[in-house]
This record gives structure tokens, sequence and C-alpha cells, in this order.
């Protein structure tokens, strides 16, 4: 039988020890100063300091405490003037009233005209168009008002141009329209270009919202060095500039061209442990006796640990494997990874649930910078995470106000999570079932609900033309548009979504996927035609319809029964030129014309044949147009999936995503 440790083992062992006991009296002389952070690094962490309402201006603002270097370039100089940051861009100065660190979405009002008052204006009149070359560039969803001063109208027979009486000799008429058309009515002395947002549009276009609009401001995103500034923040850095206009990272140990990388990252979490080093050497007589007992220990059961081990290693060696090959395939680099450590901080160990679906939980939690997200925890695993990434990917490609933003993500062995921004009111199914909800779509002005109706088809037209690739999102329904603070729409939830390229109009799609009600019948069947972007525009047709509706008159009956198609007593109601939908309510005629229209837009789009709905974009013109620029549609062949027999106005949302949501596979 062979000793435990031989001659020269034996020897080498005692000399690793000696070596070891060496290091630990050599560590106790080095100096704990060097523990510090970069001051480049400290400077640029620190945001904009004016006591506003905007707490998180950093890059590429600079200014006040902020030192130049901190920023993008020159033009990028922020004030503080009556604890409200400002900005000027090409000339005009603006009121900063919110800022989006992820998607780099600066919210301004102009400073001259942010009371409101277009008659305050003291000859000081500036345009402030812009357009897609310079660094600030337009957010989607952004229109312009123009103000045409000194216009004495001749008569607008369009009703398109609306005047304000500034009371002392000067007149302004405002207008929505192109502003070429005011040649027509009168000769203005000057003309002034406001950008707006969309959401304004409709209301300044019938005279009124002027004041709020111009108080609101607009929405512009920072289109420089994005991607490479998301990659020095997602790596521990922070953004700043060489002295001119090229990007630096100032990390804690130092600046860096991109990123802070690896290296660097070890090195500096090395400094900062070695205070604690230098307390732990004091005990390190008892700590190298320890350190014998263990390695002897180990030593004797190293066949069963490093079985184990191996095991171990090699299955997290292969899911890190997948996410790597998977982030590579779909290019998420700049998209935030975090641990499964870092999640069980940022929510409190799960303590805040938002909500429970049949996904798997929602949580809200709180960013080390205050801001509040949405943490998805998915419990439903398929596959080796494609279904996952794919819809890591899809909304890592996209950016509109009217789009959910995913901030991050988590991808460890058996544990999925995805960080979205956080929508305080929740999704709108909750306001469109009752049952135990007293804030129920009935509550919301038919204004209120047309800019939701508008907000969603703007969320679908830039995924269907706006992103890079075509994205179909193939689940639009309720449960899956969320509510900001203002009761703006996002379209959430792309783990069904089919990323393609702009010229594919069909797509090829495995089973079936979508939720029942809202599926289109070339989902359903193939025997209908081909998937394509037509196929979101039927989902949201039955959306906007059972948004009108309320499902309260599901059929004729009350009952929710399979024999039922939910559009078909609408259709015939408008044939016969009722309106139940407004269940007796007292309207003005306006708005009696809006309901009818966006119930008369909602039936195009539910067309059987593919080829007869609307293009989302189209569905948007017609929805701004008049009544009279929406034909009747014909009546389609009606096509439901069998829905069950239940009475929906009782069913709780979870229940509607639980039962009704199917993903077949063939």
């Amino acid at each position: 039988m062979k000793p435990l440790f031989h001659h020269q083992s034996s020897s080498n062992i005692i000399f690793f020890y000696y070596s070891v006991a060496l290091l630990m009296i050599s560590i106790m002389n080095i100096p704990t100063c060097i523990c510090k952070d970069d001051p480049l690094y400290t400077n640029c962490n620190t945001a904009f300091d004016c006591e506003s309402s905007v707490p998180n201006l950093k890059y590429p603002f600079w200014g006040e405490n902020r030192a130049k270097y901190c920023g993008g370039d020159s033009n990028t100089e922020v004030t503080c003037e009556g604890k409200v940051p400002k900005i000027t861009i090409k000339n005009v100065k603006y009121r900063i009233l919110d800022w989006e660190n992820t998607t780099k979405k600066l919210t301004v009002a102009r400073e001259d005209y942010s009371s409101g008052d277009v008659c305050a204006v003291n000859n000081n009149y500036s345009n402030s168009t812009f357009d897609n070359t310079g660094q600030f560039q337009r957010f989607s969803g952004v229109s312009n008002v123009t103000l045409l001063y000194n216009c004495v109208a001749n008569g607008d027979p369009s009703n398109m141009f609306h005047s304000v009486d500034c009371q002392n000799t000067k007149f302004v008429v405002y207008t929505v329209v192109d502003p070429t058309l005011y040649s027509t009515i009168c000769s203005p002395s000057v003309i002034v270009v406001i950008p707006i947002l969309d959401t304004f549009t409709s209301q300044i276009a019938s005279g009124s919202g002027l004041e709020e609009a111009l108080k609101k401001g607009f929405e512009l995103r920072w289109t420089v060095n994005s991607p490479e500034c998301d990659a020095c923040v997602g790596s521990g850095g922070v953004c700043g500039n060489d002295g001119g206009t090229e990007l630096r990272c100032f990390c804690k140990d130092g600046p860096d061209k991109t990123s802070c990388n690896s290296e660097k990252a070890s090195t500096s979490s090395s400094k900062q442990n070695w205070r604690f080093i230098v307390i732990g050497a004091s005990l390190a007589g008892f700590g190298i006796t320890t350190f014998f007992i263990v390695m002897i220990t180990c030593h004797l059961k190293r066949g069963i640990h490093n079985q184990k081990s191996t095991i171990v290693w090699k299955r997290r060696k292969f899911v890190e494997n997948n996410v790597e090959v998977f982030m590579r395939s779909y290019n998420l680099s700049a998209t935030r990874r975090y641990s499964y450590t870092e999640i069980k901080k940022i929510t409190n160990s799960f303590r805040n649930k938002l909500g429970q679906g049949g996904y798997g939980i929602v949580y809200k939690a709180n960013l080390p910078d205050g801001c509040h997200v949405a943490v998805k925890v998915i419990n439903e695993y398929k596959g080796n995470g494609e279904e996952f990434i794919n819809e890591v990917a899809s909304i890592s490609r996209t950016s509109h106000t009217n789009i959910v933003s995913l901030l991050g993500f988590c991808y460890e062995m058996n544990k999925r999570v995805l960080l979205y921004e956080y929508m305080p009111n929740g999704s709108l199914d909750k306001f469109i079932y009752k049952s135990g909800f007293t804030d129920a779509i009935c509550d919301f002005n038919w204004n209120k609900l047309f800019q939701i109706a508008i907000g969603i088809a703007r969320g679908l037209e830039y995924l269907h033309q706006g992103c890079t690739s075509k994205i179909l999102h193939l689940d639009i329904k309720p449960q899956n548009i969320l509510l900001d603070e203002d009761f703006c729409p996002k379209i959430s939830d792309f783990g069904l979504a089919k990323i393609c390229q702009k010229k594919e109009s069909i797509v090829s799609i495995p089973g079936t996927r979508g939720t029942i009600g809202y599926m289109a019948p070339e989902v359903f069947s193939r025997a209908f035609g081909g998937i394509s972007h037509k196929s979101d525009v039927y989902s949201y047709g039955m959306l906007i319809l059972e948004m009108i509706g309320g499902r309260k008159n599901y059929d004729t009956g009350g009952s929710c029964t399979s024999e039922m198609y939910f559009p078909d007593w609408i259709y015939k109601d408008l044939d016969k030129g009722n309106n139940t939908l407004l269940n007796g309510l007292t309207i003005s005629e306006e708005e009696n014309d809006m309901v009818r229209k966006i119930t008369l837009v909602s039936l195009w789009c539910i067309q059987t044949n593919p080829l007869d709905r609307p293009p989302i974009n189209k569905v948007i013109e017609m929805l701004h147009g008049p009544l009279s620029s929406v034909s009747s549609p014909p009546k389609p062949v009606l096509f439901s999936p069998e829905r069950p027999p239940l009475q929906l106005s009782c069913m709780s949302s979870s229940s509607l995503d639980e039962t009704n949501s199917i993903t077949v596979s063939k």
C-alpha cells in the first residue's frame, strides 16, 4: 500500500504552503489607497444635479457638476435654470422634461412656448424642425403644428385652420395639415413649425389641445455612439469622450476605448478586495492550518468530488455555449445580461408580485439607479431556449413609444428571466373584462379609447415597416397590451413573434400559434391563405372590437356560446343603422361618428380573406380620415375557432390567458 503522500509530493506541498504564507505577509505591506475608483469614472458616474424631476441625466449630457469630458460633444451642454434642466439644440432652447437612458429618448418642450401661450412670444420666432441627419432625431410618434402669425383669415372652408385672438392686433392661426395650404386663407408675416406628440394631432385638428400639446413637448432620440455606449455601460463603465467627439469608456480602473473588459473587471475586483485580504492576513496562521486540513480531506474524497464537478461543469458549459451561440446569431451583444443573483437582489428576493399567467410570474423591481422595472420569470421551459432567445431577439430590435422596452435578460441553465420597463397601469384586459375591476373600459371617454387604438396600430406599423427586419407578433390580445402612467399603449410579449425579411410577404411557421378568438383564419388553417402581416391586422381588428364592445353584449341572448360569432351582432347592428355599442349613452354626433368609424375599420381588419384586409398603415390612415372615407365592409364568411362555453365577462384575465393561448407544433 502506497503512503498517502510520498517524499517528493510532501516536499512540493510544504514549499507551496510556505510560498502562500510569504505572499500573505507581502500583501500586508501593499498600500490600500489603490482601491479608489478612477476619478474619470467617479465624476462621469454622477448625474446632472438640478434638483428637478429628471434625476438620471448622464451621458451624453454635461454641464454644472458634470465635466465636458463626461458628455457627447459641445452641443449637449445642459444648464440649470430655476431647478429646471435646459438644453440648446440648433439655437433653440428647450426644457428637458424626461430622459430614458435605456432607449436614449429625450422629451423636451420649447422654452419660449413651454407655457402653452402662443401669444406670449415676442419677436424671437424660430422653427424647430428635426430631420434624420442630426445628433438628435425625431422619435416615432412625432408630428408638427404650424403657427401662422399676423394671419388675418379670409375664411377656411376645410376647417383645418384654427385661430387664436391675442387681443393686441396680433392673430395666430394654427394647423396640423400641410402649411403650404395657408395661401388660400391669408398672408402671414411669420411661420413657426413646432414638433408635437401624435397623440394631440386629432385634438388640434378639431380646434383644441394646442396649449397642452406645447406644454407636453415632443420626443427626440440621441443617435451618436448609442450601441457603443450601451456596451460600455453593460460592462460596468460610464460613457464620456476623448476631448473631442470620440467615445471613451471610463472604468473603475481607468479609461478604455470601448468597454471594461473582463481582465480589467477582474483587476478592479481584486483591488476592491485587497482591504479584506489585509485584514485577513492577520489570521494567516489559522488559515494555513485550516487549509492543510481541507486539502487532506479533499484528497481523500477527490474521486467522488471530481465526478460530480465534471457533470455539473459539462451541463453548465452546454448551456453557456448555447446562449453564446444564440446571442451571436441574433447579435445581442448590446443587450444587458444579468446573473440570477442580480435578479434576486433587484427584486428583493421576489417579494413584490405584479401578476401571474401561464407563462410565469411578473415581479416589480428596482434597478440600482432607482428605475422601476417589471421582471418576468419564465416557469415553462421549452427545448434548449430557442423560443426564449427569440423573444429577446425580437424585442431587442425595437425602439418605439408603443413597444415595451426590454432592459435586459437572464439565462442560466433552468433560470430564464426578462426585464421590461415598468407599466404602472398594467395590461389592457383589466379595463375590458369588468369582473373585479371598477375602472372598466366604459370609464374611458371615446377620445381616450381612440388614442389607445391608434397607439396599438402605430406599434404594429413599426414592427411591420419600421424595423430593420419585419416582425410579425402573432399574439396581439388585451393581455399583451400594457399601459403606462398616461395610458399610452405598448405592445409586449414577443414569445411567439416571427422575424423575417422585409421583402417576405408570406412566412412559413410550423404548427399553430396564437390565442383563440384573436387568431387569424390562415394561422388556424392554411386553407384560408398564407401567414403574413395581415394576420396581425386580423388580431388587431378583433382586439379593437372587443375594446369598444366590452364583450358584455357577446350575443343577443346574453350567453357566450360557441355557436355565436362575436362580430356578427355588431355587423348586424351597423347594417340596420343601430349602435348598441353605446349601450344607451348620450354622446355627441362627433363621438358617435368616431365609434362608427372605429367599428367599420375593425370589421375591415377581420375579413376572412387576408387580401381583403388593409395593411396596418392603411388602417391608421382610415382612422385619421373622415367617416365618409371609410366604406362599409362586406360581410365576411364568418370564422371563429370554437370557444369554451363560458361567460367571458365573468372570467379573469389570467384565466383567459391560461385557457385560450395555444401553440401547437406538428
